[in-house]
This record gives C-alpha cells, sequence and structure tokens, in this order.
C-alpha cells in the first residue's frame, strides 16, 4: 500500500463520487478525473476562500464540478467550460443528481474564445480550476489573471503529467507547455503558490492584492 491508497482508506466511499465515475465509464468518457484527496481539498479550498464565483476550465463528467459547488457560499455559482456538449450534458446531469445543478452554468466550445467573451462580458472570478487540454496551461493561467479578483485562488491539476514533466528525455508540446505553465505559478511576483507532488501534481496559486 503507498501512501495515497493509505490516506484514501482513511475517508469513505462517497457515494456521489462514485457515481460520477460509473456515469463516465458508461458514457465511454476518459476516466481521468481528480484524484479522490485532490477533490476533497479543492471543497476545502472553495469553502474557506469564500469564494462565490468560481471558473472550472475543463468539466468532463463533473467529478470536480462537485466538489467545487459543494464548496461555494450561499448564492455562489460555478462557471464550466467544456469544449464538448456530451461531456457537459453529462456533467450537468451528474450536478443535478447531487444536487448542485442550480449552482452550475456550462459554456460550451474552445475554452480560449469562451474565455475571451467572458472578459469582454466583464465577469470576474474568485477561484479557478483548470484541468483542460495540456498545452492550453499557459494561456488559461493568463486568462486567469486577466479575469482574477484580488486574493482569487487559481488551482492546476496534473502538473506532473504522470512523471513526464520530470523526465528530462520528454520534450513534447504538453510536457513543454507544462514545465512553462509550473515555472510561472513559481515565479510571477503576482501570485504566492505552492505546487503539491502527491496524485498527479496540483499547482496552488493565491493572486496576490487582497
Amino acid at each position: 500500500m503507498d501512501n495515497e491508497q493509505y490516506a484514501n482508506g482513511l475517508y469513505k466511499e462517497d457515494s456521489q463520487l462514485e457515481m460520477v465515475k460509473k456515469g463516465i465509464q458508461a458514457e465511454g468518457m476518459p476516466e481521468i478525473s481528480i484524484s479522490p484527496g485532490y477533490g476533497r481539498l479543492l471543497t476545502m479550498l472553495v469553502q474557506m476562500s469564500g469564494s462565490k464565483a468560481a471558473l472550472e476550465i475543463g468539466a468532463l463528467g463533473g467529478y470536480s464540478g462537485i466538489c467545487i459547488a459543494r464548496g461555494l457560499s450561499e448564492g455562489g455559482m460555478l462557471t464550466s467550460l467544456e469544449l464538448e456538449q456530451k461531456y457537459a450534458d453529462v456533467a450537468g446531469r451528474h450536478l443535478q443528481e447531487a444536487g448542485l445543478g442550480g449552482k452550475v452554468q456550462y459554456r460550451v466550445g474552445d475554452a480560449k474564445a469562451t474565455l475571451a467573451a467572458l472578459a469582454e462580458e466583464g465577469h470576474r472570478y474568485d477561484f479557478f480550476f483548470i484541468d483542460a487540454d495540456k498545452e492550453g496551461y499557459p494561456v488559461y493561467l493568463d486568462w486567469a489573471l486577466k479575469l482574477a479578483e484580488p486574493g482569487a485562488i487559481i488551482v492546476g491539476d496534473n502538473v506532473l503529467l504522470r512523471g513526464r514533466v520530470t523526465n528530462e528525455e520528454k520534450q513534447g508540446p504538453s510536457v513543454a507547455a507544462m514545465r512553462e505553465f509550473n515555472k510561472r505559478i513559481a515565479e510571477d511576483e503576482r501570485l504566492t503558490s505552492t505546487v503539491l507532488p502527491g496524485y498527479d501534481g496540483l499547482a496552488i496559486a493565491v493572486v496576490n492584492g487582497r
């Protein structure tokens, strides 16, 4: 038993999230939702920050959406961006079944175009979760900084890419983009941050200025 298995074993099975995992599998979708431990951390971060306006880039089947929505303050709303209409539909159904359908709205299409539209519409957010195409992470970080309220939290999943980021022999576009994202998270003076190496890596940053 490794450390992650031990930590996960301390907690009872979450029936709603297990339902989501089964739903994703039944739909033939990629089984790449955030790890249970980091899902719990998402809920905690949203709750501790008092977030009322969260933005998720990459809905998949709604696993992370449930984790975020659970932590939102009264009247809070999650805006979830998803490229595939089918995935957004599955995610929406899962949040509805979890009793959280009223806390999420989906915007379907290319995330970069949607982010530009959100900026044009004057939207601002106090929590961001990035878990989409890995080559897009540096661009998504740019948009998060543009759309962030002072003190906003930015979280990025899979920042180690199953060990490829730390393997110097790996030089593909996704790896290069993730290395750039991680470097910027660590060095950007607008952010206070850390990178957690457990599971597949999680970057957490706070936008300075509150």
